[in-house]
């Protein structure tokens, strides 16, 4: 395969010892794919170029930023629809990923090519961020409640209820399980079947409560105790394994966005101070 005919395939886990999710990243000038079908819904965000894809009797032609959802067992292929080839980075479903938060069975979606702008965006800036560092509960909070938002715009399922009664104590009870188990988080699945809901409930009750998600609650936890060991001198290696970063270059990455310097510098700062 050529420089320009690359693709990346990399595996999301939801959550601890959750199933897998398969994210596809891929570039081609010339490549077609043969006619196939996929066992989950295929979902892709073309991020340059145009592809054009043979679907239930027509042609599809996607330009940048557009999404495509393909049903499960339903065949197509894809190909160059320009000079210039195309990207695009696709995940691979199951249908319960997709119903969670809606009613009536398996979502239908009568138009394959969709213009939404932000869900875009936001299912692009996911795909990239989990396939360089697959954190599973980051994964398990960020893909199904994108995926529960595709259905529920654009699919013919009706929304469940977004009130969940006692959010504000599920959601605490979430933090405080969370906090306690930094290293080895359990699985939203998990929590959720504890507390007698659904998966998406769970994460709506958090997010409104909270106001973010809950891998970013936990990421920002866990800087905070990253700032107590390398005050006391540790070395940011060290550090990110204790407080359950993937390794040092995922604990660099929350710790510039929550303080805005690198744990390195920051080590050095307090050191210095103290002298």
């Amino acid at each position: 395969m050529s420089a320009r005919e690359q693709a990346l395939w990399t595996r999301a886990h939801l959550g601890r010892c959750g199933p897998p999710l398969d994210l596809l990243t891929a570039r081609f000038d010339q490549h077609r794919y043969a006619p196939h079908a996929h066992e989950e819904f295929t979902i892709g965000v073309c991020v340059g170029g145009s592809e054009v894809i043979d679907y239930r009797g027509g042609h599809i032609r996607t330009g940048p930023g557009s999404i495509v959802v393909l049903a499960p067992g339903e065949m197509h292929t894809g190909g160059p629809g320009a000079c210039d080839g195309y990207a695009y980075r696709a995940l691979y479903a199951g249908t319960a990923l997709l119903t969670d938060g809606t009613l009536g069975g398996l979502p239908h979606f009568r138009e394959p090519l969709l213009d939404d702008p932000e869900l875009a965006a936001a299912l692009r800036a996911a795909h990239t961020e989990l396939s360089v560092c697959s954190d599973p509960l980051e994964a398990e909070s960020r893909l199904p409640w994108l995926l529960t938002a595709l259905a529920r715009r654009h699919s013919t399922a009706r929304q469940v209820s977004d009130t969940v009664p006692g959010a504000g104590h599920i959601a605490h009870a979430v933090r405080d399980r969370l906090a306690d188990e930094l290293t080895a988080p359990p699985s939203l699945a998990e929590l959720a079947a504890g507390l007698g809901l659904s998966r998406y409930q769970l994460l709506r009750a958090f997010r409104t409560t909270m106001g973010i998600p809950p891998y970013a609650w936990l990421a920002q936890y866990r800087v905070i105790r990253a700032r107590g060991l390398l005050e006391s001198g540790l070395r940011p290696a060290e550090v990110a394994g204790l407080v359950g970063f993937a390794d040092q270059a995922h604990l660099t990455r929350w710790f510039r966005r929550v303080l805005g310097v690198t744990p390195a510098a920051y080590r050095n700062s307090v050191q210095d101070s103290g002298r």
